[in-house]
């Protein structure tokens, strides 16, 4: 492997930090909060824990760190289930805690994203305890969705539909009424036609952006607002439904009416405040989200359903700058995040089965998980080798990149978690056939020799395996053939490469190898493949993701050359 110089020490007083359009070809961090670093040793990762592990960040190289809820929660749904929008958690910290978190990030030159979950509140959240509390027909029960059951007494749901955590949509309160909740029982749905809602989120967002945050990640941005005018449709009706912005309960047009009216709000600070929304529709549609009238950005989730193919992942980027262009926006690039198994334990199993428009036809991942990770085999060595090169792939292409906490480590799924253990509701509410999304959010090997691996002094609140030891940042740290050393090349050698929001496809002569040029003469060349590639004759790449063999590009491998 060979590298470029690292780049210098970025700072709050760099002009980069000032830019108005920062987010456009960045690379942002997610942290899972309650998994990354646990300063307290009660065994929840915690805001101090992140600000103890800020070099690690700054020696990465990402220019903005995304915090995935850090609110009062009773952690029905890992954190978005949110009691309170407008404080931290007391098991996370204080809000001093958070506002000394940012400065750190900020002197480190690092940005800050946080999440807002808009479609539900907690059952826990002040407003659905009065809700519950004041009775059909009240004001407070205006702020949800409340409906009188079916039947002669009431006592059958509104309509059959099922929630995305499987079981009903719908729960029965003790005067009769129903709530209806998209996700979990505890995650009822926010009626956003109700002006105080609208108003009571503009608060949230100016909090925030008052206490200096950069940016917000916006939680099923596709989802908020909803027609649920009588008569409801069955669920077989509703499913049958095109999503064309008329849908009842999902990716309706009216939802940008909400997102114009943040629009104001981020653009009312100087530089403006970014906003990306994750957003599950028809790819027709995203460029919807991510104009400069609504959030400006929508993640693209296409990586975290393709196998590693040169054909799917050259069909991605394509499609996926085409609808950058469309909105003005760019693209996101992700292999990763909090909800899918990671990507290095994706390509170390036997590619997805998939339907006749190219979809998985089930969560890649899933039975092995449901064996509790014996079948079918993984191959570790080739998931982390195939990461690695798509890593490098991904982060040559103009736009953005989101990296998952612990992929700079190489980290695999963990799937030796006892059902006693797991916490995710998804788990719980469909027996048999999903096992949930703990194992991409176990607590962090940063030292491998230390209690739970450096993570904190106490138990942590999902197991970590003992192979854990090896991966820590601890045992990578100074090895020029680590997957953290990798990463932190790749992000020095990106800022000095960078350059325009383009780029060129290149024939390689083999349909298992991508090669494309940005417009500075950047080249980046992935073999998909395991036979060894060609390269150009006197060419020498500045960073590869494996060795060279012989002089030629490895299988499973990615090189960057600073111009061809």
């Amino acid at each position: 492997m060979t590298s470029a110089p690292t780049s210098s020490t970025r700072t709050a007083d760099t002009p980069e930090m000032d830019l108005p359009e920062w987010w456009r070809q960045a690379v942002v961090y997610q942290v899972y909060p309650r998994s990354f670093a646990d300063a307290d040793g009660d065994g929840i990762g915690d805001l101090r824990g992140i600000l103890s592990r800020v070099d690690h960040l700054r020696e990465l190289g990402v220019d903005a760190v995304w915090l995935s809820p850090f609110y009062p929660s009773e952690l029905a749904d890992g954190g978005y289930d949110v009691a309170d929008y407008r404080d931290v958690d007391p098991r996370l910290g204080t809000l001093d805690d958070f506002d000394r978190l940012v400065e750190a990030l900020h002197s480190a030159g690092i940005r800050v994203v946080v999440d807002i979950v808009p479609n539900h509140t907690s059952d826990q959240h002040a407003w659905f305890q009065e809700a519950l509390a004041a009775g059909s027909g009240s004001a407070a029960r205006d702020r949800y969705i409340f409906r009188d059951g079916t039947g002669p007494d009431g006592s059958e749901p509104p309509t059959d539909w099922v929630s995305v955590f499987g079981g009903p949509a719908w729960e029965r309160v003790a005067d009769g009424q129903w709530y209806f909740h998209n996700f979990a029982v505890e995650q009822p749905d926010l009626n956003w036609d109700n002006p105080e809602v609208r108003a009571d989120f503009v608060r949230t967002l100016r909090f925030w952006a008052d206490r200096g945050v950069d940016g917000f990640r916006i939680d099923v941005a596709h989802m908020l607002t909803k027609d649920l005018t009588d008569p409801l449709p069955s669920r077989a009706e509703l499913d049958a439904l095109p999503r064309d912005g008329r849908h009842p309960l999902i990716d309706r047009d009216d939802v940008h009416e909400v997102y114009a009216q943040w629009r104001a709000v981020f653009d009312s600070y100087d530089p403006p405040r970014t906003a990306v929304a994750e957003a599950w529709v028809d790819p027709a549609r995203i460029p919807l989200y991510a104009s400069a009238e609504s959030l400006g950005q929508a993640f693209n989730f296409d990586l975290l359903e393709a196998d590693f193919d040169a054909g799917q992942f050259s069909r991605i980027v394509g499609s996926n700058l085409l609808l950058a262009a469309e909105s003005g926006s760019s693209t996101t690039w992700v292999l990763s995040n909090h909800d899918v198994v990671r990507h290095a334990t994706r390509y170390g199993l036997p590619d997805a089965e998939r339907a006749g428009d190219g979809r998985p036809v089930r969560k890649h991942g899933n039975e092995w998980l449901l064996s509790g990770g014996r079948s079918p085999e993984l191959d570790r060595e080739k998931g982390l080798r195939r990461a690695r090169a798509a890593i490098l792939f991904v982060l040559g292409l103009p736009g953005s990149a989101y990296i998952y906490q612990g992929e700079e480590l190489g980290l695999h799924e963990v799937a030796e978690i006892p059902d006693s253990r797991r916490q995710d509701p998804t788990f719980f509410r469909s027996p048999g056939e999903d096992i949930g999304r703990d194992g991409c959010r176990v607590p962090l090997p940063w030292s491998a020799g230390a209690p739970a691996f450096g993570f904190g002094a106490g138990e942590p609140h999902l197991p970590q395996p003992s192979w854990f030891a090896q991966a820590a940042a601890s045992e990578q740290e100074g090895d020029p053939a680590s997957t953290l050393t990798l990463y932190r090349e790749a992000l020095a050698t990106r800022r000095r490469l960078q350059t325009a929001e383009s780029l060129d496809w290149v024939e390689t002569g083999r349909d298992d190898v991508l090669r494309f040029r940005r417009p500075n003469g950047w080249t980046v060349i992935t073999n998909f493949g395991t036979e060894p590639f060609d390269l150009p004759d006197g060419a020498t790449p500045v960073l590869t993701s494996e060795p060279l063999v012989g002089g030629r590009l490895a299988g499973e491998a990615t090189a960057w050359f600073n111009a061809l």
